[in-house]
């Protein structure tokens, strides 16, 4: 049974800056990677088509599907975990949330459903415009 993973976006107050953002990682390390201090115990309900959904400003807004997750070691010995994500930011239907610390897991009935893909000359709005107005039914 698939489950997900949620995580606010420290930081973070709009889509495109969490793209942003990506775009660095995936140069720094060749790959888009999420890095936890904590291992994930449900690793094979994640990898059987499971998603990292991101709150930006109190609300899930998107969602990357999770690829792969590896335990790591770094050169102090310390422990980590790689979330290996697919690079594709897919925009959801914006769910409230409150604050919290690390991640949780997210039950796939309770993930809010993605947003439809774009009309026909909507190509333009930037991706925080279009969430905002697919919200309020307008897309």
């Amino acid at each position: 049974m698939t489950v997900h993973l949620i995580k606010l976006a420290a930081g973070i107050d709009k889509i495109a800056a969490l793209a942003e953002r990506q775009k660095n990682i995936q140069t720094r390390h060749g790959r888009l990677v999420h890095i936890a201090r904590n291992h994930p115990k449900r690793v094979a309900e994640l990898l059987d088509g499971g998603s990292l959904y991101w709150v930006i400003k109190r609300q899930i807004r998107a969602r990357q599907r999770i690829t792969d997750i590896e335990s790591v070691t770094d050169k102090t010995g310390t422990r980590h975990c790689h979330i290996i994500l697919h690079p594709k930011l897919v925009l959801t239907r914006p769910q409230a949330r409150r604050p919290f610390q690390g991640w949780r897991y997210l039950p796939s009935a309770d993930a809010p459903e993605d947003l439809p893909p774009p009309i026909k000359g909507s190509d333009e709005l930037p991706p925080d415009m279009r969430a905002e107005l697919a919200a309020l039914g307008l897309l």
